[in-house]
């Protein structure tokens, strides 16, 4: 379920604030692939489920930059800021991948507001994600957003 910020005064008071989860989705080797494609990475242990299979992982892999551009997908499902004149990603801290996620996985968002403060006209909110692999011990990819909104 989505938390919904309307005010400042809201978000500003929402550090420590745990989001939730978002929905489960499958990563397969379809996604891996397209992602190959769109960044040239075509790494056996991604796009070679035969040479992969007997590889350090015993299939294909996705990409780590993948598992991070799907929190693009994860955030709008865990956070919602209204009554904006504008919002901007501003970048990323603490970007980790501590386990590997093996094509056919199913992954999702795990949110939790880490930090927020005034920055001139705007609030800043870092929102650390991590990236849950279904029954994995350590996730995918934990990465600390950072976003800009400046409200009406």
């Amino acid at each position: 379920m989505t938390t919904i910020y309307s005010s400042a005064e809201q978000l500003l008071a929402a550090e420590g604030q745990d989001l939730g989860a978002t929905d489960w989705i499958e990563i397969d080797q379809a996604r891996v692939n397209l992602f190959a494609e769109a960044t040239g990475d075509h790494q056996w242990i991604h796009v070679d489920p035969e040479r992969a299979a007997s590889g350090p992982f015993g299939g294909c892999i996705a990409h780590g930059y993948l598992t991070l551009s799907l929190v693009n997908l994860f955030l709008p499902q865990l956070i919602q800021v209204d009554n904006l004149r504008m919002g901007v990603n501003y970048g990323c801290d603490r970007v980790r991948f501590p386990a590997p996620v093996k094509v056919g996985a199913r992954i999702r968002g795990r949110g939790e507001v880490v930090r927020v403060e005034q920055v001139g006209a705007a609030v800043q909110a870092t929102v650390r994600v991590s990236v849950e692999i279904e029954g994995g011990e350590r996730p995918g990819c934990v990465v600390d957003t950072i976003s800009r909104y400046t409200f009406n």
